[in-house]
Order: structure tokens, then sequence, then C-alpha cells
């Protein structure tokens, strides 16, 4: 491997905006066990899914209902 690297001709990756930040989330036990039922019955990751499902609802602009007093 080179001690250096010109990067001076480079040019910013596309897809920067595309990639994923990994998070530490807390979801109750109910929630996750219905995605990872979703995600045996579609073959896709339970965290994808989760991903999709979000990604739905910033796209329709869903409004937050919190039912906690």
């Amino acid at each position: 491997m080179r001690k250096e690297y010109d990067f001076s001709k480079a040019t910013p990756n596309p897809y920067a905006k595309r990639l994923r930040k990994q998070i530490s989330i807390r979801l109750d036990t109910d929630t996750i066990n219905y995605f990872k039922k979703q995600a045996k019955k579609t073959g896709v990751p339970y965290q994808q899914l989760i991903n999709l499902y979000l990604l739905d609802c910033v796209a329709k602009e869903k409004e937050l209902y919190v039912g906690v007093k």
C-alpha cells in the first residue's frame, strides 16, 4: 500500500446523500416481533422493513399522533 495518495482529482461520491447511518433506537418488543414476522413472510430483513415504513411516512408527510396523556 502507498504511504501517500493523491486525492486532488477526486470527485465527491454522488451517492453520499443516500448512505445510511447507524443509530441506536429503543423499540417495544411487540413492534420488533411484528416486523420480524413480516420479514419472514416477505424475505426482506426486518430492519429494512422498518426503514421502508419510515420512508413511507416521510414521503406521505404523515402527522404523528401520540395518544399518551
